[in-house]
């Protein structure tokens, strides 16, 4: 039988990250012959009230009380990291001996920045909410943030990308811990898309600004003003007044972009809206931000979003949906 510790931790945090994966693995158990999971509420009290909550979550067991888990589970906690993490210290040599010992980690949404303060994220592709993944490269550089992914894995590190998606985290491992049957069962029950891989189709991409380089920020504001026109690298550094080696290096540093992939997101962008609220055609959509050649328009958008501009305005454009 796994044991599974549901951290409640110190701080703000999400209870319905831990009280549907308690309600998750409670239905597995109730509905297999053979119940799979030991579900412990863990945490450094024995009442855990959340910041800004009207009600307690009453704990199992205490940190100090758990010599073994198989999985430790911890939800999104709100806040400054380093604020979070010391709040909540004396769970980390707890967190990482079971890790040591064997344990798998597992975090939802932000709940990544916990991981990341701790340094067990260093080295290892981990997912987090696509609107923190700007603040999540800069506190953590040598993390390898997989910011399009709904689930990333790597050495028993179990991490999720924004607010819902950790319910496709728990399908997964529910699938991992008792087997696709099961899994099936359980997503079926509740209703969740099982094998969805990508929060692409959810991103709103803003430009990582909270960067002091001035002149990163004047070809920022350039491409958003003119990624309609036919702007090249070269065009841009012009403008600058910096040479495109040196210059391409800063803001890749700053944004986190390539020149070339930033325009391409701003581009995409905008064409995700127009795709949203209007009756344009797919090909007056691409020569309004800045594409003229089909295939590369498709095949960009795509690559972001993980589909086609047709499935996308099929999605999400009430008016084409109803057409």
């Amino acid at each position: 039988m796994k044991k599974i510790a549901l951290i409640a931790p110190e701080g703000e945090f999400s209870i319905v990250n831990l009280d549907l994966s308690r309600q998750l693995f409670q239905w597995v158990n109730e509905n297999i012959a053979t119940p799979p999971f030991d579900i412990k509420i863990v945490g450094l009290s024995r009442q855990v009230k959340p910041y800004g909550q009207v009600y307690a979550i009453t704990t199992d067991l205490l940190i100090h009380e758990v010599d073994h888990a198989d999985v430790i589970i911890i939800p999104a906690t709100f806040g400054n990291p380093e604020e979070v993490l010391q709040r909540n210290r004396e769970m980390v040599p707890w967190i990482v001996k079971q890790y040591h010992n064997g344990a798998d980690l597992v975090s939802m949404c932000v709940g990544a920045f916990f991981l990341g303060s701790m340094g067990l994220l260093d080295g290892k592709r981990c997912s987090t909410h696509w609107g923190a993944a700007g603040d999540f490269r800069r506190l953590y550089p040598k993390a390898i943030l997989e910011d399009e992914r709904m689930v990333s894995e790597c050495d028993r590190i179990y991490t999720s990308g924004g607010a819902l998606a950790f319910t496709n985290l728990l399908i997964y491992l529910i699938e991992r811990y008792a087997g696709r049957e099961v899994a099936i069962m359980a997503a079926k029950a509740y209703m969740i898309d099982i094998d969805r891989l990508s929060q692409s189709p959810f991103v709103v991409f803003i430009g990582l600004k909270n960067h002091q380089d001035k002149e990163v920020l004047k070809a920022q504001r350039y491409i958003e003003s003119h990624f309609q026109d036919k702007v090249t690298v070269e065009h841009i550094c012009e403008e600058i007044g910096l040479g495109r080696r040196s210059f391409e290096r800063r803001f890749k540093n700053s944004t986190a972009n390539t020149i070339i992939e930033y325009l391409q997101r701003v581009r995409v962008e905008a064409a995700k809206k127009e795709l949203e609220r209007g009756m344009k055609t797919i090909s007056e959509v691409m020569f309004d931000v800045g594409y003229s050649d089909t295939k590369a328009f498709r095949d960009v958008f795509k690559r972001l979003v993980g589909m086609t501009p047709v499935e996308y305005r099929g999605r999400y454009n009430k008016q084409m949906a109803t057409a």
